[in-house]
């Protein structure tokens, strides 16, 4: 069985996203995990999006990557230049992959503060970003473990 990690800054939103299509389309070949830099809870807005989609990350926790250091990962995934730049060393990791997604929550204008964005907005974002990831995360598994006919 392979082990991923998905590493973002927050790992609230983007890595989040990622575990819970990876462990959804890699089924029981895969056991996947997700950490950050600098955890600071699991996002709403990705918990709603994806159980829009059937999956459900409400279970989830926020990590910090210094919780899996020691495990001996097949895959570590960046999915933020953050987190790609501050990432800790895996002495156990078979292969470093980075892709950069959009931050859900970072997406208006500059010139418009988060708590002035319509909710509407916010999750056109987070839905934006999410069907990327999911797209993504079927490709990979796909393309690293091989297809497998989904129930």
């Amino acid at each position: 069985m392979k082990k991923i990690l998905v590493l973002c800054t927050g790992n609230s939103a983007r890595s989040q996203m990622a575990e819970g299509y990876l462990q959804y389309f890699a089924g029981s070949r895969a056991l996947v995990y997700s950490a950050g830099v600098a955890p600071h809870g699991v996002n709403p807005l990705a918990i709603q999006v994806m159980a829009e989609d059937g999956i459900d990350i409400s279970h989830h926790t926020s990590n910090h990557a210094d919780e899996y250091v020691q495990i001996p990962f097949d895959f570590v995934i960046t999915v933020c230049d953050n987190a790609r730049e501050q990432c800790p060393y895996f002495p156990t990791a078979g292969e470093m992959i980075h892709h950069s997604f959009p931050d859900p929550g970072h997406t208006a204008p500059a010139d418009t503060p988060e708590g002035d964005r319509p909710d509407e907005d916010k999750l056109t974002s987070f839905r934006q970003v999410r069907d990327l990831i999911k797209t993504y995360s079927q490709e990979f598994i796909n393309s690293r473990l091989g297809q497998l006919a989904l129930q």
